[in-house]
């Protein structure tokens, strides 16, 4: 195939490829209720901001909230000012990010690295797990992962091209980045410094333009709340997050071991094809220098979160991809991926559980055997392109056979998660009470989910007794039911 015909047909497959991805995004994006606690609290703000007109003080039902940076609330309040609803709102900006993201690293790693190590890093990306998943919930790590991967790539093309604009550009970039986690991006950035520590006068000015874009929040911030703003934000998430165990997050050093292979479910093999090419190739040097150190800084932080090592993914992706092009045979890397992909059913049948109770209580299905049997040609015919010679149209597909899996999931546990995880389901069935209804002991996963909702958050029992309280009993399910009537204190003779 001549040069023209193969960048034609590479064209055509990533033109398909994203919009596959685009429906793997934005389909049933409100199927599911807002999870967990941290999604319907920042959902929260960002609702409070494009009600309130008050742009810069983050506030939780009135009160003022320091934990993070506003660019998530930003994104969520100007879907509000859009007209999306409130189960479409948190979740379209991220997804466009996501998509918006995956085009231009695309487009940068084909400058960088050719059309095959583009095709298969976005591919790769993707169709992980974790990227799915966080890149559809209003959390903080997409935001960040998104923003500080996108100055990356800008300062690795600015590395090849000397161009300016892309330096001003990354600039740019990397102050939303802090916008959107704090300082946490200017740790990742020290390995990509240091390996350009010789031209340290370019980054002067791009330097002053991300201060200049990213300072003027916090020091309103510090104006309008000063220490204790300080203390909140600086110290306690920072510092004390890093270093004491008082968030309440403790892990072991070896927790995002198990957490990157499972964020990168169907593709934990490719790890395997990782090897001294990484840094020998100075055009890999920085995406491998940023995912060791930021996965060695990670494993010291005293409090882990699965989603903390999603800006890792994507660096970890090109690797991956480049990875493949150095293996000499990928036919049993592709196959074994392909097959990891018929244990989506046993996923689906713990998902419920792992989020209600966390995933070493959750009991495990049994295996499906026959959904192996239907992904078996699908691998063989992965196996017989890579005999051919066809490496990139195997990945293809088996990052299509994964975008499908991934999909399953998405839609099988859709109405399980909205009726039991998601506080959704819980006030659907308490909204015809509300007026009756009080809280005597709910989880603040809970708490924060019902109060989205209910947009008024419901009285405390203690301080307004009602006839029905909302009460959870340990880690169960919260029940609504007729309060027990107090006894009266018998009359002293």
């Amino acid at each position: 195939m001549s040069l023209a015909g193969l960048r034609t047909r590479n064209n055509l497959l990533i033109a398909l490829a994203l919009a596959t991805l685009a429906l793997l995004l934005f389909d049933g994006l409100s199927s599911v209720g807002l999870l967990g606690p941290d999604e319907p609290r920042y959902a929260s703000i960002g609702r409070a901001m494009a009600d309130s007109g008050d742009w810069i003080t983050p506030r939780l039902w009135g009160e003022p909230w320091f934990e993070k940076p506003p660019l998530l609330y930003w994104l969520v309040a100007i879907a509000h000012k859009a007209g999306l609803s409130d189960g479409l709102a948190p979740r379209v900006p991220l997804a466009i990010l996501s998509l918006a993201f995956l085009a231009f690293q695309f487009a940068a790693l084909r400058r960088l690295i050719d059309d095959q190590a583009a095709i298969a890093a976005t591919l790769i990306l993707a169709t992980t797990a974790g990227w799915t998943a966080y890149t559809q919930v209003a959390v903080t790590d997409a935001p960040l992962a998104v923003t500080f991967n996108g100055a990356l790539l800008c300062g690795m093309l600015w590395m090849r091209t000397a161009s300016r604009r892309l330096l001003y550009l990354a600039a740019f970039l990397f102050a939303l980045s802090i916008l959107a986690k704090g300082l946490v991006p200017g740790v990742l950035a020290l390995p990509f410094l240091w390996l350009n520590r010789r031209q340290w006068r370019q980054f002067l000015l791009p330097g002053a333009l991300a201060f200049l874009l990213a300072a003027p929040w916090f020091l309103a911030m510090l104006l309008l709340h000063g220490r204790p703003f300080f203390e909140e934000f600086f110290i306690r998430h920072h510092l004390a997050r890093f270093a004491s165990g008082g968030l309440l997050h403790v892990q072991p050093a070896w927790f995002y071991l198990p957490v990157l292979i499972g964020g990168l479910f169907p593709w934990p093999v490719l790890l395997s094809l990782l090897g001294p090419f990484s840094w020998r190739d100075e055009r890999l040097r920085v995406p491998a220098a940023t995912f060791a150190f930021g996965f060695l800084f990670f494993s010291l932080s005293s409090n882990k979160l699965p989603g903390y090592i999603l800006p890792l993914v994507p660096p970890l992706a090109t690797l991956l991809a480049v990875g493949c092009q150095q293996a000499k045979n990928l036919r049993r890397s592709l196959v074994l991926s392909a097959l990891l992909v018929g244990l989506c059913p046993v996923v689906v049948s713990i998902l419920p559980e792992s989020l209600l109770y966390g995933i070493r209580r959750a009991e495990w299905g049994e295996l499906h055997w026959e959904y192996f049997a239907f992904i078996a040609p699908f691998a063989a015919a992965a196996w017989w392109l890579e005999s051919r010679g066809r490496r990139t149209p195997a990945i293809v597909l088996v990052a299509a056979l994964s975008a499908g899996g991934l999909w399953y999931v998405k839609r099988s546990t859709a109405p399980v998660l909205d009726e039991l995880v998601s506080a959704r389901g819980l006030w659907r069935k308490v909204k015809p009470h509300a007026a009756q209804t009080c809280v005597d002991n709910l989880h603040r996963a809970w708490r924060y989910g019902l109060n989205y909702y209910s947009v008024q958050p419901l009285p405390e029992c203690e301080s307004e007794p009602r006839p029905l309280s909302l009460t959870q009993q340990g880690g169960s399910i919260p029940v609504l039911a007729p309060r027990a009537p107090v006894e009266s204190p018998p009359l002293q003779p």
